[in-house]
């Protein structure tokens, strides 16, 4: 499915168009971060993973909020702990 620009404003309830860019390269930065917690390639279909979605909308909900002062290490810790389940196993 994914996660889109509008489906996005409503979540975080923005009603206007001034930061539209900005949402988009948020989320897309989101999908980047997502897969690379959860270990998968870039071309990986991500419809089979249960909480990819709600990992990328609290991801972009997180960044767009904190814009100033956006805490890296604790971001990456939640979504390890969102998409723990679904992570590639490697050693």
């Amino acid at each position: 499915m994914g996660v889109t620009l509008e489906e996005m404003k409503k979540y975080l309830r923005v009603d206007f168009d001034d930061d539209d860019a900005l949402i988009e390269k948020l989320i897309e930065e989101a999908k980047n971060r997502c897969k690379d917690i959860l270990r998968i390639e870039d071309e990986t279909d991500t419809s089979s993973i249960s909480n990819f979605d709600l990992g990328v909308m609290y991801c972009v909900a997180y960044t767009y909020e904190h814009r100033e002062d956006c805490d890296y290490k604790s971001l990456n810790l939640a979504l390890r702990g969102l998409l723990f389940g679904d992570r590639e196993a490697r050693f």
